[in-house]
């Protein structure tokens, strides 16, 4: 069914009621796995992710899943089991599902270069991602919970992977120079309008990870990736109280 757009230019309003740069409601946990070296679940709308990190660990791991690294710093592998029941098609994605591999390269390729690999050669560091429910932003949902994951594993690393997705409000075909950019895309409207996925380092603009699947004006390009980042300063921000309110709890439990 086509996603209906007639109303945002009146209301500027969304169809789930949000604005243009509004992120939708963000949850997460860390250490939710006590037998992980680090875990944390993750809610971005209704996309729900639980990562866990093992290692960093001595020896190499074969099988399947993205992984990048060389004999002098440790390599980092990413696996991402997704649920039937977590979309709407119930479609369940095989170990050679092309889209899921590309995810697992694209996380292994962000990770890889922004943690301090080189302090832990010949050994391996794996993400398991497990994505229980899609509603859009996946890829970000998937870097965000790693982020944690690994902040709770104590893998040091630079600063933050912080990502979330921004689209326009009018598809390729209709060639609307006037399209607004958009914050944060849930699953409707990434079936209908045109997004990339934006990760920065930290709260700067420095950008780790840039993937867009869907064809757009290139005079449109530059705004959804300004909005992106801004986004991604945002997103930040609620990681860095997620770790805090965390760390305050574990400090009290000590002192107790």
């Amino acid at each position: 069914m086509p996603l209906d757009t007639s109303t945002y230019s009146l209301a500027l309003l969304r169809l789930d009621g949000r604005r243009w740069n509004e992120l939708r409601r963000m949850h997460a946990q860390i250490s939710t796995q006590p037998t992980a070296d680090g875990s944390s679940y993750l809610e971005m709308g209704n996309t729900k992710v639980i990562c866990t990190v093992a290692g960093p660990a001595e020896g190499r791991r074969a099988g399947g899943g993205g992984g990048t690294g060389g004999d002098a710093n440790a390599m980092v592998q990413v696996e991402i089991g997704i649920a039937g029941f977590s979309g709407v098609d119930r479609k369940r994605r095989g170990r050679g599902d092309k889209r899921t591999s590309e995810m697992q390269m694209t996380i292994a390729n962000a990770f890889s270069n922004t943690l301090f690999t080189h302090l832990y050669p010949h050994s391996t560091i794996l993400i398991t991602l497990h994505v229980l429910s899609q509603d859009g932003s996946l890829l970000a949902a998937c870097l965000n919970a790693a982020t944690l994951a690994l902040i709770d594993a104590g893998v040091p690393m630079s600063d933050y992977v912080a990502a979330c997705t921004s689209g326009s409000t009018s598809s390729y075909s209709s060639n609307d120079e006037a399209a607004d950019p958009l914050l944060d895309l849930n699953g409707t409207e990434e079936q209908e309008l045109p997004f990339l996925t934006v990760g920065t380092l930290g709260a700067g603009e420095k950008v780790s990870v840039l993937v867009m699947e869907s064809r757009v004006q290139a005079t449109r390009l530059e705004g959804m990736l300004a909005v992106g980042v801004d986004g991604c300063k945002q997103v930040k921000e609620i990681l860095d109280q997620i770790v805090r309110r965390h760390g305050k709890r574990i400090l009290e439990s000590v002192k107790t």
